[in-house]
């Protein structure tokens, strides 16, 4: 029986003690024993894009110690909190467009073209997984790429969204503030407050980021065809998640109920540490470039028969 999708709200602080992590060396010799054998999941969180620019949430100076980020509930409800979201999540787009993949993006690309990684989810909304060149990279949480009708669900694309505020409302700044995972940015009172939204051009309707918001349910058909990618895996390696929220951390319950090696490669404890048979607290980009070029090109993807 598929569980259901549940809530992508945080858990609290973990409830057990979570595993040490080995040393570095031993454990990217553990994790490379598991590529070796192909077919490995992986799971990316926040962590793989900082070293593209782009804070996490809860590292050690990640954005929720400065912020709470819009929810689900407050968007739609709340034109107000709509018009606080889109107007510093106009300045913080920019940024988010131009970050680039980085060493670990294009290391799990290697891994993937190689056979090593048979699929890919991330919950990151940043599209780095996509421009490295894994296009087939489950986006969990949606991305900041696109926009979404509330009213008519036309999907449109961010880029010409953004053409179209910048028309109504010129160059805003936000001198010194630093963008959030979700694009958002610092922006003055008076700014938001005279900012000016846009509604849907096919219907006039409401429109939203097609990102799973705090509070907002992950689609159930997107959760089950992820259920299905790990249950046709050999292991699961987690990179760069701390698995606070059910919606990550459900494939590693799923995974360690099946009887399948799940590895972490994370700065600091995460959630699923009970569950993971090796843990490695190093940079992402370092510890996947090294197991990259360790394994080398490989017999690449099995294809269907």
């Amino acid at each position: 029986m598929r569980t259901r999708p549940m809530v992508d709200r945080p858990l609290g602080s973990p409830t057990v003690a979570p595993a040490a992590a080995v040393p570095p060396a031993e454990g990217l010799a553990r994790i490379r024993d598991l590529l070796a054998r192909g077919g490995v999941a992986v799971l990316s969180g926040a962590g793989l894009s900082t070293e593209s620019g782009i804070p996490d949430y809860r590292g050690a100076t990640g954005s929720l110690r400065r912020h709470t980020p819009m929810t689900y509930q407050e968007f739609v409800a709340d034109e107000t909190g709509r018009r606080r979201y889109w107007a510093r999540s106009h300045v913080g787009w920019r940024t988010i467009a131009r970050a680039q993949p980085n060493s670990g993006h294009r290391a799990v690309q290697a891994l993937r073209a190689s056979g090593r990684v048979g699929a890919v989810i991330t919950q990151n909304v940043d599209g780095l997984h996509h421009a490295a060149g894994t296009t087939d990279a489950v986006e969990l949480h949606g991305g900041l790429d696109r926009v979404i009708c509330l009213d008519c669900g036309t999907l449109s694309p961010r880029e010409e969204l953004d053409q179209r505020l910048h028309a109504a409302n010129g160059r805003l700044e936000a001198a010194g503030a630093q963008v959030n995972p979700d694009g958002d940015m610092e922006l003055a009172p008076e700014l938001v407050d005279a900012f000016q939204m846009v509604p849907c051009l096919a219907c006039g309707g409401v429109l939203k980021p097609d990102v799973v918001f705090f509070g907002e349910n992950v689609p159930r058909a997107r959760v089950d065809h992820c259920y299905d990618l790990v249950d046709t895996a050999n292991a699961l390696l987690v990179l760069g998640s701390s698995l606070t929220v059910m919606s990550g951390l459900r494939f590693v319950r799923r995974a360690a109920k099946a009887g399948l090696p799940v590895a972490i490669v994370n700065h600091g404890p995460t959630r699923g540490d009970e569950h993971a048979a090796v843990r490695v607290d190093l940079p992402l980009g370092e510890a996947l470039t090294t197991l990259a070029q360790d394994l080398g090109p490989g017999p690449g993807p099995t294809l269907p028969d």
